[in-house]
């Protein structure tokens, strides 16, 4: 058996067709699909359904994949081990990070990549279950995300910083001079905010509820750039965690107040347990770890 093998395996399983997959891999379809025969033919079982086109995996071959992730993982593992003893640190660090975070991993991921110059990041905005997922199936090394989740048990995590939210308008005129608004203020402004679908929106949502209004809903969107740009580009307004200040460049233009009762959740990294954790995801751990997010971002309030 071939760690090749099992890779075109995985590959196929996430890709669900035989020509990406090859492509993802990059090899030719013949030289996939013969490599899966073959880990067939070696394990004594029928992997993938196939018909005239792929049509997904048998129950045994979903065994074998939940398998294979975690060799993989351990292979990689190995290898950076490895590397690291002879030379500079390489590899692929993969992050899941929930949309609203986004704007925060450069801070995590720049300074290892200054000391370690072949390490690759791949950054994917991700639901926090679909993080929770990919981690137990070894797709991420790293999760960004909400730390009071019930499904983070089994999880190692460490806490980074607070997110505090804050009404956000490029129309300073319509906060009327107020330092601070309560939520039956907020939602009598005209807003954009993210989809009923996302957490923290469903947080936001909570907040008028308990303050017993409907709040004046103009634009939705599933994107915290997307918000953004609303926000710049238009009066509405938008409530989001301080945090996301740091995508503000020209922050005179920009409006902060906060909001009464105050709204936050705590924000951090979350990994498998496991011991040792493979060298890419230990040095991008031990240098996150050490910036001030909380000042930075609290600092950004007084800013604007």
């Amino acid at each position: 058996m071939f760690i090749r093998q099992l890779k075109y395996l995985v590959t196929l399983a996430e890709m669900r067709h035989f020509s990406r997959a090859a492509e993802a891999c990059h090899v030719s379809q013949p030289a996939l699909s013969a490599a899966i025969r073959n880990l067939e033919k070696e394990l004594d079982l029928n992997l993938v359904l196939r018909g005239r086109n792929y049509e997904g995996l048998t129950a045994e071959g979903e065994k074998v994949v939940g398998w294979a992730q975690h060799l993989l993982s351990s292979y990689e593992a190995m290898r950076q081990e490895a590397v690291s003893a002879h030379t500079n640190l390489s590899g692929t660090l993969r992050i899941g990070a929930i949309p609203t975070t986004m704007p925060v991993v450069p801070f995590l991921t720049t300074p290892c990549q200054e000391k370690y110059s072949d390490i690759k990041v791949t950054v994917l905005s991700l639901s926090s279950d679909e993080i929770v997922r990919r981690l137990d199936s070894c797709d991420l090394d790293i999760g960004l995300t909400f730390l009071d989740e019930k499904s983070l048990a089994g999880f190692q995590m460490y806490p980074l910083y607070l997110e505090r939210y804050v009404l956000a308008t490029h129309n300073e005129a319509i906060l009327q001079g107020r330092q601070s608004l309560n939520w039956n203020e907020v939602a009598e402004l005209p807003l954009c905010l993210l989809t009923a679908n996302m957490q923290s929106r469903r947080m936001i949502d909570s907040a008028f509820r308990f303050a017993g209004v409907s709040p004046h809903i103009r634009v939705e969107t599933d994107s915290i750039f997307a918000l953004y740009a609303q926000l710049r580009c238009s009066d509405l307004c938008t409530v989001v965690p301080h945090s996301v200040l740091s995508l503000i460049e020209m922050r005179q233009e920009i409006s902060i107040v906060p909001i009464t009762p105050p709204l936050a959740r705590e924000i951090g990294l979350i990994v498998r347990k496991q011991n040792p954790y493979p060298p890419v995801t230990a040095a991008a751990l031990e240098m996150a770890l050490k910036i001030p997010l909380q000042a930075r971002f609290d600092s950004l309030i007084q800013q604007v």
